[in-house]
């Protein structure tokens, strides 16, 4: 027997050698290489260590859908206040041959900022919970992005790409490192609806197949489909007949990615329907974690659901989570009234609060990094100084790192005096990709794959990682 034959052999049905096992197979997994498309040898889905050493093993990805206010959350702009009402000049994208904004006037914040711990950064009074744990947030204050349509500039947060479909970067980390736990995905979206881009924004593309985000929606049943239908022993033999059939099948066709991801999901489901019940069964929570995050004994549902679980899965070693805040129907984006920001971040401050909380008092934040982003920022200014809303704005926004070797209690470039452009340390949604990837121990540059003739990587031919935030 070798090595590997050795450890599974001698864990098998324990759960508490689990992950201890995981990283020593992961790392005999390093000499494997690529990992081999069809292939019968290699599982795409056991845990890889990264080529470097890394900071963070799991991400969860927390996108708030619609273009958040950066000039009203996490950019204080006392120069915009004071200059509210003046006419400026602005060859945007959003108002270019636009009828009825020929002439563009500054538009004041409509919150108020306050420094907030011990290394002062300031946040508005939207955010009071997050405001709490800004000594663990490195806060990126010169984001900006290719585009200012919704479908494009939240394909390319995702994708890396702004116009063709192109692997989500969750399918990047699970192609690259695998999963902790074989009875649950690599890759999770917790989303009570579809965001802009739809499906493409967690899909594998030309990935295979295994590293698609699995959708849940938050409700009773979170997994549609998931409780056995049949005895256990039974699917167990009927599983086992039909992987005999495909392997079989799949021997005379080398490389159907297809085919091998088919004959995988088999075994993924399987295993789910013991895996996913337990991991969204909320019932041995206690009263007060419950509470921290906004929920009540047997809620199912809300944005505090979708942060608790989002712990649970990153706990039970699942590598990517995301969670989307809301739908296209209902989200940041401010063109009638900017008070719509009031309701949206009530929803999500104090359960993005709790996670970071409950992930650091566990000793998960260490190794867990949390990114906060939207897809483009908004203007700070309208068509009247005395417009209720705002309009797209690619050209500055903030979004945030914690945890998982980010910098906790420093803030990153500046836009200017009016939030318009990011003129300090500008990163661009490639640089936040690189410098994601980084801290899960990838040079952004070599996490590849052949496809149609060339390598590809969620980075394109772009990107710089931003090493200020790294710890």
């Amino acid at each position: 027997m070798n090595r590997r034959q050795v450890l599974r052999s001698a864990v098998a049905g324990s759960l508490l050698m689990e992950g201890i096992v995981a990283d020593l197979l992961a790392a005999d997994q390093l000499a494997a290489g690529p990992l081999a498309v069809g292939s019968g040898a290699a599982d795409p889905l056991a845990p890889r260590l990264p080529p470097a050493v890394a900071k963070a093993k799991q991400v969860i990805f927390l996108f708030m859908t619609g273009g958040v206010s950066h000039v009203d959350t996490f950019d204080p702009k006392p120069a915009l206040a004071r200059d509210h009402g003046r006419e400026i000049k602005a060859d945007h994208p959003e108002i270019k041959d636009r009828p009825g904004y020929e002439r563009i006037y500054l538009k004041r914040p409509q919150w108020e900022f306050a420094p907030n711990g011990a290394c002062g950064t300031e946040v508005s009074s939207l955010f009071p919970h997050v405001a709490r744990h800004v000594d663990d947030i490195a806060l990126i204050r010169s984001m900006y992005t290719s585009h200012s349509n919704h479908y494009n500039a939240t394909l390319g947060m995702h994708t890396g790409s702004f116009a063709f479909s192109r692997p989500s970067i969750g399918s990047w980390v699970s192609y690259g490192l695998g999963t902790f736990n074989r009875n649950l995905p690599s890759f999770v979206v917790i989303a009570p609806q579809q965001t802009y881009a739809g499906t493409q924004v967690y899909a594998a593309d030309f990935l295979p197949g295994v590293h698609q985000g699995t959708l849940v929606v938050p409700g009773a049943e979170p997994v549609a489909n998931v409780a056995p239908r049949v005895p256990a022993d039974r699917q167990r033999i009927e599983l086992e007949a039909l992987r005999a059939a495909n392997e079989e099948h799949l021997a005379g066709r080398p490389g159907a990615a297809e085919l091998a991801t088919r004959l995988r999901s088999f075994e993924t489901a399987f295993g789910m329907q013991m895996a996913v019940p337990e991991a969204f069964d909320f019932s041995a929570e206690s009263a007060g974690t419950l509470a921290a995050y906004g929920l009540t004994p047997g809620q199912t549902a809300g944005f505090g659901w979708q942060c608790l679980a989002a712990r649970r899965l990153v706990e039970r070693g699942v590598r990517f989570v995301e969670l989307i805040d809301t739908g296209s129907s209902n989200n940041w984006d401010a063109h009638g009234d900017m008070l719509s920001h009031v309701p949206l971040a009530k929803n999500v401050d104090q359960p993005i609060g709790a996670l970071l909380a409950d992930l650091k008092a566990r000793g998960m934040l260490d190794e867990t990094l949390v990114v906060w982003t939207t897809e483009f920022g908004r203007t700070p200014f309208n068509n009247t100084a005395d417009a209720k809303g705002r309009e797209h704005h690619p050209w500055a926004f903030s979004s945030w790192l914690a945890g998982g070797g980010a910098k906790g209690g420093i803030v990153h470039g500046a836009t200017d005096e009016h939030g318009l452009r990011s003129v300090v340390k500008p990163v661009h949604t490639h640089d936040l990709h690189a410098t994601i990837l980084h801290l899960m121990g990838f040079d952004h540059e070599r996490l590849t794959y052949r496809h149609a003739g060339r390598d590809y990587r969620l980075t394109d031919v772009h990107g710089t990682v931003v090493h200020d935030v790294l710890a």
